[in-house]
């Protein structure tokens, strides 16, 4: 039996962050980064069952067209990523009356709604992507002991042609699910995704500090790596990837571009693109 410091619960039985309760869980789950973002999806559904809000993670659960579904704020970060699908594993898949995980997993679906930067001149702003991998130079999956669900092939050749340096940290490689890439329509752009640990420096922004690698941007935007260049920054979805892919789930991340670092063009106003995009993975969501 696992000790509440290792799974902590509410005074009426929710896990710790998420607030939810087993029973709560939905098999189809939308993630977004901004709490914002998770009323302006809610909207479309046909009926809301629940809300909860703790910190950052705001979830509203319900029907879309029928088909139950939750949409979920996870703040921004891989360190929020991994406290949102631990919890959602333990909802899916852990008997709260042992504590111990069941003999038969649950398998659950998700699709991050996000927005990113892209650097080639090939993905431009307000177009959609869609990871097939997710390069990850944060460090947060080496916590846990599941090298089976990364590609040392493409790591090791990321890590030659960057010619990377030992004081980051280790960069890993893991594959979006195969279904949902499979079932997503041409309209988007498949990319691998630089997830970094941080929106300036992280992403070779200098502005009131000098960075320690200032061509980092130019090589990420020179290479190619598994034979294809390299196409957008953000910050969750190796998180995302790695762990959805090491407890069995599915997972997916579409991202509108609302930046590109090769042009220099952007559009921070991008509420009306942004309510297409929500409207178009919900209606692939609960076809899938």
């Amino acid at each position: 039996m696992k000790a509440l410091s290792e799974m902590p619960l509410t005074a009426d039985g929710a896990v710790y962050h998420i607030g939810l309760l087993p029973e709560d869980i939905t098999d189809k789950i939308v993630l977004v980064g901004d709490p914002g973002r998770v009323g302006m999806i809610s909207s479309k559904f046909d009926t809301i069952i629940k809300k909860t809000r703790n910190r950052e993670i705001e979830s509203h659960i319900g029907r879309y067209k029928g088909v139950p579904i939750t949409v979920m704020s996870t703040g921004m970060g891989v360190d929020n990523v991994d406290i949102v699908l631990n919890e959602l594993n333990i909802l899916a898949n852990v008997d709260f009356k042992t504590k111990e995980l069941k003999g038969r997993r649950r398998k659950l679906q998700f699709v991050r709604i996000g927005t990113c930067g892209a650097f080639q001149p090939n993905i431009p702003v307000n177009s959609h992507v869609a990871s097939e991998y997710a390069i990850g130079i944060d460090g947060m999956l080496y916590y846990y002991d599941i090298a089976h669900i990364m590609n040392p092939v493409m790591e090791r050749e990321f890590i030659r042609k960057m010619r990377w340096s030992k004081k980051l940290p280790y960069p890993y490689v893991v594959k979006g699910g195969e279904y949902l890439l499979n079932h997503l329509d041409s309209s988007f752009i498949k990319t691998i995704t630089v997830t970094t640990p941080s929106f300036y420096g992280g992403q070779g922004r200098e502005v009131t500090l000098p960075l320690a690698y200032p061509h980092l941007n130019q090589k990420l935007m020179s290479i190619s790596v598994g034979g294809k260049k390299l196409g957008n920054f953000e910050m969750e979805t190796s998180a995302l990837y790695g762990l959805s892919a090491a407890m069995g789930h599915e997972a997916l991340t579409v991202c509108l571009v609302i930046a590109n670092r090769y042009s220099k063009t952007s559009n921070f106003s991008y509420h009306t693109e942004m309510k297409e995009l929500i409207d178009k993975i919900l209606n692939f969501f609960i076809t899938v």
